[in-house]
């Protein structure tokens, strides 16, 4: 037993060592912060998933410690943040307790549904980008700085054609104060739930999974409570400041999470259809360069919310016989 422990104690230490090392690069390389900081989550989501609590505990905690001692103790802070989000959603993913609680068979086991860890997901990855944005001292002048920098770039090109006006610098300036949180939370949205889902596929090709693999076009959906906190965010939106910028970022993280479940909604209510995979095609196509075939995936997503419950067998319970139905 105290073999075992060491052996997941080691497991965890790794984990978080490489995550440290990933969000480092997130710091060091700004333009491919979401990326790097996406990645971090891949190796706290395998050992959660495939060693349970104390793996994941232990990842943490080491992703802190390596990034206090080897950068700064801000640093070892900022690293057991963006951690702490994998190895809770981990944590969710294993909570199982039996169907019969729920009026379910006694013989099956249900498992934390897929709706409510998407439910934390879009919340964890809003409150983090506004975290980072507090940090990072995210406000109009920053993005002033920015747009200035980009604009004395272009009016140096010899094409007067592609100079700028100030008023169009005023309207971009104000678009992209509330754009860029709520792109990022989008994009951290789909990156943590392609980490979560790579996470799956390989804890369970090593036979480690302690939950099971669930068909994700008919459990991958939003749920309802979801709806009114994509509302609240809309409606922060108009009062501008910071309130505005929270609810950016939370209608870009809650927004993702509608438009992912939309997709899943669509490949699972075109299964079995000869048109299906040119349709699926199209529309993943049409939604990169448009945005009214996204809105509309947004909506379906917003239409098709329920509870999926996974279910499997409870090893300590006795299977009930079918009864003999032969004459």
């Amino acid at each position: 037993m105290k073999n075992l422990n060491a052996k997941v104690l080691a497991i965890g230490a790794l984990a978080g060592l490489t995550a440290a090392l990933l969000v480092y690069g997130a710091t060091v390389q700004p333009l491919l912060f979401i990326l790097f900081g996406a990645l971090s989550a891949l190796p706290i989501l395998i050992v959660g998933l495939g060693w349970g609590n104390i793996a994941v505990i232990t990842a943490v905690v080491a992703a802190g410690v390596v990034g206090a001692v080897g950068q700064s103790p801000s640093f070892g802070l900022f690293a057991v943040l963006l951690a702490l989000v994998p190895a809770w959603l981990s944590h969710l993913a294993n909570l199982a307790r039996p169907a019969s609680e729920l009026g379910g068979p006694e013989h099956l086991t249900a498992w934390y549904p897929l709706s409510d860890i998407m439910l934390h997901l879009c919340g964890l990855a809003a409150v983090v980008i506004v975290i980072v944005g507090a940090i990072m001292g995210y406000n109009a002048d920053l993005v002033g700085q920015v747009v200035d920098a980009y604009v004395s770039v272009m009016n140096q090109q010899p094409q007067p054609e592609l100079q700028l006006n100030p008023a169009v610098i005023d309207k971009t300036k104000s678009l992209m104060l509330y754009a860029i949180p709520l792109v990022w939370g989008m994009i951290w949205v789909m990156m943590l739930l392609a980490a979560y889902y790579m996470a799956i596929r390989i804890v369970a090709a090593s036979s480690r999974n302690l939950r099971p693999r669930e068909d994700i076009p008919s459990a991958l959906r939003m749920n309802r409570n979801a709806i009114f906190v994509f509302l609240a965010a809309v409606v922060a939106m108009f009062f501008g400041g910071i309130p505005a910028l929270i609810g950016a970022a939370t209608l870009g993280a809650f927004g993702a999470g509608f438009i992912v479940s939309g997709f899943a909604s669509l490949h699972y209510r075109t299964r079995g259809k000869d048109w299906r995979i040119p349709v699926l095609i199209l529309c993943y196509l049409t939604s990169l360069m448009l945005t009214v075939p996204l809105f509309i995936i947004l909506v379906l997503g917003l239409y098709d919310t329920r509870k999926a419950i996974a279910l499997t067998p409870n090893k300590n319970a006795e299977i009930p016989k079918q009864p003999d139905t032969k004459i």
